[in-house]
């Protein structure tokens, strides 16, 4: 299988390196793309050191995969050429997610999908708050329908890229030694704070994240008029975003009921145990390409309720990201997950 990957030095690119190095698609000959600044640079894969070259789209020519992780206005640019010559774009940015003619995949959610259309196309990877959400949401929508679904948000800096991790290693090192950093990558110093809103706000008091989260989940979930409630906020955590989901189910429940339905679901790590140490956090979960709940309960005083809430936590890299883009790769190419 020919594999390209645009964008490749950067932090999701990097990623998706990796991510691709421990698939189950075995016989991957790769290529490597950046900025012409980047030409040269070297990243292993699988035991061989590649050249990473500079971008043309005349070089992609006769390579039907191409992983892109280089921005939304280079995506605007390039993927439909690159899609007339012949290759199926796994795109990153939020480019073409809203585009009614591309699909917006989770595979765990809709990866039924890919099967339907194998030509060249683009398909677009999800905003990453979206992504652990609805794969949390999957398993509750088939069961017990879905009402209303309210998230409250715990982001980390690396969701704003290596300026927002370096925003935060400079501020952070700088409250060590009682000085203060103008902020840049945020409005407001990061360091041992809270910024509630992400992205541009618009004349309705929305930021650009929360509409994203809503307009998104409605698409992937096939459910145009749910009702989705979202406010997202940035924190001080380096890796991994966090989501506090409270949803209105359109039955009644127990509590083991929604265990189980979590227990059986694709691409999640159920934690059942109520304490505090087993809890899965930002810190416990760097790293890893799947999608941790817990804390799942009902209403305080009620044994059965259309009213759950849940913990939810993935590293936004990984999940929300880069693995999911090689799910989707591996998906195209027949792999069962």
């Amino acid at each position: 299988m020919n594999v390209a990957i645009v964008g490749a030095t950067g932090a999701v690119g990097r990623e998706m390196v990796r991510d691709l190095e421990e698939s189950k698609l075995t016989d991957v000959k790769l290529r490597l793309f950046a900025s012409p600044r980047s030409k040269g640079a070297k990243i292993s894969f699988r035991d061989h050191m590649h050249e990473v070259e500079a971008y043309s789209t005349e070089a992609l020519k006769g390579i039907p995969y191409v992983l892109m992780s280089a921005g939304g206005s280079f995506s605007k640019e390039v993927s439909r050429a690159l899609v007339a010559q012949g290759s199926t774009v796994i795109d990153n940015s939020s480019a073409w997610r809203m585009d009614p003619e591309t699909a917006l995949v989770v595979p765990e959610v809709n990866g039924d999908l890919l099967v339907k259309n194998s030509k060249p196309q683009i398909i677009a990877n999800p905003n990453c708050s979206t992504i652990q959400m609805v794969v949390a949401l999957k398993p509750l929508a088939d069961r017990f329908g879905l009402d209303l679904v309210q998230v409250a948000t715990y982001q980390s800096v690396s969701g704003t890229g290596q300026k927002g991790i370096a925003e935060l290693a400079g501020q952070l090192e700088a409250k060590m030694k009682f000085q203060d950093v103008e902020p840049k990558a945020y409005a407001q110093p990061i360091a041992f704070n809270l910024l509630p809103g992400i992205d541009v706000f618009d004349t309705d008091g929305h930021c650009y994240e929360e509409i994203k989260m809503v307009q998104e989940t409605r698409k992937i979930m096939g459910l145009p008029n749910l009702d989705v409630f979202a406010a997202t906020v940035r924190v001080p955590t380096f890796h991994c975003h966090g989501e506090m989901v409270t949803v209105k189910l359109k039955k009644s429940i127990t509590r083991a009921e929604a265990l189980d339905a979590f227990r059986t679901a694709k691409g999640i790590v159920l934690n059942e145990k109520d304490d505090h140490a087993s809890q899965p956090t930002p810190r416990t979960v760097t790293g890893d390409g799947r999608v941790f709940v817990s804390r799942v309960r009902l209403q305080y005083g009620h044994n059965s309720s259309p009213w759950l809430q849940f913990w939810n936590v993935a590293d936004n890299l990984k999940k929300g990201a880069a693995t999911n883009a090689v799910q989707i790769l591996e998906t195209l190419a027949g792999v069962k997950h």
